[in-house]
């Protein structure tokens, strides 16, 4: 009856869902690709897969691509005969996969609508689904569960601000969840809260966060002062980058930028949106301010024009972001001075440099607390302390080694998790 219900329910909302794509596409600046969104793949890519088998990895936007980054390396060392196709549901996140060697073929994720999934499946016929973190959906779980493939919930967490709504839902999620072989939870509490909104208890284990698996390696002078060479930024610059900001934090960081050049002559600030389309607002508020910019993809590297202290790096491009933190010597963490949940703190960290973020953190409390247990990075409440913890750091070289030291370290010992996804995926796909 649920699923008589569903996809009723499924046909009616059709259209509208098709003209919110629509409408979302052309306001992100993003492909349309409705075919794929119907299960599409041209017979050019579907050629990438050579007749081997598949596995099949969603991760929906950029943060869940970026989490799965070590999983899919170990994918590819443990099954380099497999073809590795990942799927998203955003444009940034098919882009941050594509650029990733190890993978054969990406796709967007289609509708969750019954001919578009047995399509897709048809199409792709996967020995495993792996879903990054906590990706629902009914039609395509019970289909992938009714042919035989093992499902598997891959570094999955549910957050406290969303528990009460999972909750309020369980009747919906519940029958998805019950189609999962495997579900591989980041903590105790992650799987707690799974078993309580309808997972099968015996089928939940915990594995630990696969974010914590990134590569890490402290930024050597010699490739920082490359990084610099490569955007036009001189040697001998405090370089601030903010990484991932969002709507009412550009300005803020601006008006501090602002401040700080009363007292700090050599500043130099790059600034990162998260979703770079919304690259002209940002820069609509550096003409506000009369701040000299250039915008990341009208660099030219080979110029002997360089910035000036003062000035503005706006980043309007995906997958640089590691590399603009390594250029760094402080980092500013985004979508932490407004109501957004934060960002991933540890790739700065991963890189030894030292990390500010602010008091929004919601969607990353377990990976908040380490960081400030391990004091690899320090959290601010106020603008004006974000200024005051700035010129201190500014001021003192030691404390900023100390903290990208200490980052490394945590980083160091927390790793490991992609060890026990990779064995449970592998005893999946050995019971098949």
């Amino acid at each position: 009856m649920f699923y008589l219900l569903y996809n009723g329910l499924s046909l009616v909302l059709l259209v509208p869902l098709i003209i919110f794509t629509i409408f979302r596409s052309l306001r992100l600046h993003w492909p349309l690709a409705l075919p794929a969104r119907f299960g599409f793949i041209p017979a050019t890519e579907l050629a990438k897969l050579a007749n081997r088998r598949v596995i099949l990895l969603h991760a929906v936007s950029v943060g869940e691509v970026i989490a799965a980054r070590p999983l899919i390396a170990a994918l590819r060392a443990r099954y380099p005969g497999h073809a590795l196709v990942v799927s998203s549901g955003t444009d940034t996140g098919r882009q941050m996969a594509a650029a990733l060697a190890e993978v054969d073929l990406c796709i967007y994720f289609p509708f969750d609508f019954l001919p578009s999934i047995h399509y897709i499946l048809n199409l792709l016929k996967p020995s495993i689904v792996i879903i990054m973190e906590t990706e629902i959906w009914p039609n395509f779980s019970r289909e992938t569960s009714r042919r035989g493939i093992p499902l598997v919930m891959a570094n999955g967490r549910i957050s406290e601000r969303s528990l009460p709504r999972y909750l309020k839902f369980s009747w919906f999620f519940r029958e998805a969840l019950q189609n999962f072989s495997l579900l591989c939870m980041q903590s105790e509490v992650a799987m707690e809260r799974i078993i309580a909104i309808g997972a099968a208890a015996e089928r939940v284990v915990v594995c630990g966060n696969l974010k914590y698996d990134i590569p890490f390696h402290k930024v050597s002078s010699a490739e920082k002062s490359a990084f610099r060479k490569s955007c036009n930024i001189p040697d001998d610059c405090l370089v601030i980058t903010a990484g991932s900001t969002h709507g009412g934090e550009e300005e803020i960081l601006l008006k501090v930028y602002l401040e700080m050049q009363a007292d700090s002559t050599n500043l130099f600030l790059v600034l990162a949106p998260r979703h770079p389309q919304r690259t002209a607002e940002v820069a609509d508020i550096l003409q506000k301010y009369a701040v000299p910019f250039c915008r990341f993809t009208e660099l030219q590297p080979d110029s002997s024009a360089k910035f000036k202290t003062g000035e503005v790096l706006l980043v309007d491009t995906v997958g640089e972001l590691m590399n603009l933190y390594g250029l760094a010597d402080v980092v500013f963490v985004g979508g932490s001075l407004v109501p957004t949940g934060g960002h991933n703190l540890l790739e700065p960290a991963s890189l030894g440099i030292p990390t500010l973020f602010g008091t929004f953190m919601s969607n990353f409390k377990e990976i908040t607390a380490l960081v400030l247990e391990s004091r690899a990075g320090i959290q601010v409440e106020t603008t004006a302390e974000l200024v005051a913890v700035l010129r201190r750091l500014i001021a003192d070289p030691e404390e900023r080694r100390d903290l990208g030291e200490n980052g490394l370290n945590m980083i160091k010992v927390n790793g490991g998790a992609t060890v026990r996804y990779i064995e449970a995926i592998a005893n999946q796909l050995l019971n098949r």
